[in-house]
């Protein structure tokens, strides 16, 4: 098998996957009262799982859409930095770069870092980021439609898919002593303030005590 007939393979695989993991954000979506172009909009325009997931999350628990936003602009920072590695890997210029920011995500990062030849990179990042776009963008629109027959995306173990696959992602993290001492004791200060504050801001108030420890650390 040829390497981009590999990568491709590869692409679509993970396509796959995230294609089933939108049904569930487009029914969860719209059960927090989101409307269908509201919700297949936001796949289109913010297109980062985990943002996407935090903003709906926050409105469908009663939080303000501020507190939504703020949310998912935290999440979605790290994509700027995997924006200054994959910008000179990539070499893009003009509407291209446009359309290579809007591709910048976890999965196409790790296809096109995973290649040793610039070539096979480009063609990684970009096999990757075409499949994952229609791919999460039908199954965004598949999970909103499929709340107008079952309004409560509970039925089916749907709302959750999003801690789940918070879980995974953070799972292979927590592999040494400082990491899961963090995370542990974000979720406690995270309980702890749970009913003080309104939704969203828990996890905004735990991402800047994380960021000024990493701070402090440093120095």
């Amino acid at each position: 098998m040829s390497p981009e007939r590999a990568i491709l393979r590869d692409a679509l695989g993970i396509a796959i996957a995230s294609g089933a993991y939108a049904i569930s954000f487009g029914a969860i979506s719209t059960a927090a009262g989101v409307s269908l172009l509201q919700t297949c909009a936001l796949s289109v325009l913010m297109f980062t799982g985990a943002s996407q997931f935090a903003l709906v999350g926050v409105i469908g628990a009663g939080g303000s859409v501020w507190a939504g936003a703020a949310t998912a602009a935290l999440l979605g920072s790290r994509n700027a930095l995997y924006g200054v590695r994959l910008s000179t890997l990539l070499g893009v210029r003009g509407a291209r770069r446009v359309a290579a920011a809007h591709f910048v995500i976890d999965e196409t990062t790790a296809m096109a870092i995973a290649r040793d030849d610039p070539r096979q990179s480009r063609y990684a990042f970009w096999a990757t980021g075409f499949a994952l776009f229609v791919f999460w963008n039908v199954g965004t629109l598949i999970g909103a439609l499929a709340t107008q027959a079952i309004p409560n995306p509970k039925v089916f173990g749907l709302d959750a898919a999003p801690p789940a696959a918070f879980l995974a992602l953070l799972a292979p993290r927590l592999r040494s002593r400082e990491p899961l001492a963090i995370a542990l004791a974000s979720a406690a200060a995270a309980i702890v303030l749970l009913p003080f504050v309104p939704a969203g801001v828990p996890l905004l108030v735990i991402a800047v005590l994380v960021a000024l420890y990493g701070v402090m650390r440093r120095r």
